[in-house]
């Protein structure tokens, strides 16, 4: 009798930030994060995301992405900048969202400023890396910066155009998700691969 033994398929290495028992962090890992984006609502979702779950754990906004589509009309920039504040108000009830009136005042504000532009926010986000993701090359967690030089000038600039909670910190961690830097790790599967375009 021949006895088949199962290959079992070797795990990839991934990020150590990557926790492998929660599917949907992992997925977003996987498939999301570092991977260019050029989409304008899903920039916006990102930026809103992002200035969310500042003093937060970025699980808790994750698992509350979906309450954020809904309350902010599928990140539809046009539609949120018109909120009105009863608008607002019913937005700060929704226990799907963080409800912080700051953070949710941003938002509107940032829908704002984003339909003010002269072009898209593509255009103005990508432009601090002259449109081309920055390849980092890190080894350890420790080493990844929480902000830089380029982080910084895009939030004096984001400020200046009327943008709130894009404090350098939030600008970087909007950079790293969005694909304009690749800050996986060099050990992490999804390195090659992002600059792959995959």
């Amino acid at each position: 009798m021949s006895v088949h033994v199962a290959r079992l398929r070797p795990v990839p290495e991934r990020c150590t930030w990557a926790p492998v028992e929660d599917q949907r962090y992992l997925a977003y890992h996987d498939e999301e994060w570092g991977v260019p984006s050029h989409d304008d609502r899903h920039l916006f979702e990102m930026l809103t995301l992002e200035g969310a779950q500042a003093g937060l754990s970025w699980r808790t906004i994750l698992y509350k992405r979906e309450g954020y589509r809904e309350a902010f009309a599928g990140f539809d920039a046009a539609k949120v900048a018109r909120f009105t504040p009863a608008k607002v108000e019913r937005v700060l009830t929704d226990p799907a969202i963080v409800r912080n009136r700051l953070k949710v005042e941003s938002a509107v504000a940032n829908a704002k400023a984003i339909v003010a532009l002269e072009g898209s926010l593509d255009e103005l986000l990508w432009s601090f890396v002259d449109g081309t993701p920055v390849v980092g090359r890190w080894r350890g967690l420790g080493t990844i910066p929480a902000e830089t030089s380029v982080s910084r000038a895009m939030s004096k600039d984001l400020k200046r155009r009327g943008f709130g909670f894009v404090g350098p910190t939030v600008c970087y961690s909007l950079m790293q998700a969005t694909g304009m830097v690749n800050d996986h790790l060099t050990s992490c599967f999804r390195w090659s691969e992002v600059q792959g375009g995959t």
